[in-house]
């Protein structure tokens, strides 16, 4: 406690004196709300994400999980863990949380793309490419020491654990891109041939219509959707199995419903004040379907899933509100 009061103060100061801002700019986070960066924004956030903190650490103590050290992790724990020697930065990308145009902007930060200042402007493969960024499991025992001391600024970015599920399900199973293709030829396919009766050949041979609830029936069944590995696959995996909050004891905890806010934090606590977060995305929609995606869903199924996410529920301060609209006891 007394260190989260002691950075507080810090930043508080910091951005008192030295952050100066011409003009406000407005534009939509992930909820299509207006934002303005100012001084006063960037303080707000800051008050906001320190309150995070705290409950992820009080959580992360009921949990019996604070005593765990990085050395308990092993590299595919530490595998979504990029890190930014520079700009003093670990970011902890999560897919279907904006993790594309996170690493656009960490390509314009690390200087990997040489062709403008729009992040918009980098193909999204190139920024997803394998060996792209430097892993928190590449560096040395003292400077994984180092990336967890107060001097790294440590940055995640959650969403409410059935939105997330929710947005995963549309883009790779019911979108028509290459990536759904692949993805419905890869999990489309065995969903239909292991949990569908009499499925069509057509059904079976492209796999591009499984419903939601056949989705869900396929994380329910362990023998299916991790099938040959430990964890599920990197878009539905539990954001507390990629990321380890109580291990990376994040200073950021940014949410979708407040991105541009947070980012525009952890890009000044960062020193990058000349970058700012892409604002040109579409306002998701996940949000608003989410009541008609899971309302015919067994309420034994939602309870399945909530259990199967609950760190993420727990850690990030969500509820059953939204998708329910009751809580579980």
């Amino acid at each position: 406690m007394h260190q989260l009061v002691s950075l507080w103060f810090c930043i508080s100061l910091v951005a008192t004196t030295i952050f100066t801002l011409t003009r406000c700019t407005p534009f939509e986070d992930g909820n299509n709300n207006n934002v303005k960066i100012t001084k006063r924004s960037l303080e707000l956030t800051q008050t906001i994400n320190i309150q995070r903190q705290e409950y992820m650490q009080r959580q992360c103590e009921l949990l019996g999980e604070h005593t765990q050290t990085q050395e308990d992790l092993t590299e595919l724990q530490m595998d979504h863990m990029i890190v930014d020697k520079q700009h003093k930065l670990l970011y902890c990308y999560v897919p279907k949380v904006a993790c594309t145009n996170w690493k656009r902007v960490l390509m314009l930060l690390t200087g990997k793309w040489h062709n403008g200042t729009d992040p918009l402007q980098i193909p999204g493969s190139l920024a997803h490419s394998v060996g792209m960024f430097a892993k928190f499991y590449d560096l040395s025992d003292q400077e994984k020491q180092q990336v967890l001391s107060e001097d790294y600024t440590r940055f995640i970015l959650v969403r409410h654990p059935f939105e997330r599920l929710l947005s995963a399900y549309r883009n790779k199973l019911e979108g028509d891109s290459p990536s759904a293709r692949y993805f419905q030829s890869r999990v489309g396919r065995q969903i239909v041939r292991e949990l569908r009766p009499e499925a069509s050949n057509k059904s079976l041979e492209h796999g591009d219509d499984v419903t939601f609830g056949e989705f869900v029936e396929y994380l329910l069944t362990p023998e299916l959707s991790r099938a040959n590995q430990s964890a599920y696959n990197e878009h539905w995996e539990v954001i507390a199995k990629l990321c380890n909050p109580c291990v990376m004891k994040y200073n950021v905890v940014g949410k979708y419903d407040t991105l541009l806010d947070d980012s525009a934090l952890a890009l000044y606590l960062a020193g990058a004040t000349n970058l700012t977060f892409p604002t040109g995305h579409k306002p998701s929609s996940t949000r608003a379907n989410l009541r008609k995606y899971f309302d015919p869903l067994p309420i034994g199924a939602i309870r399945q899933l909530y259990e199967i996410y609950e760190e993420d529920f727990r850690f990030f301060d969500y509820g059953m509100d939204d998708v329910l609209g009751f809580e579980f006891g």
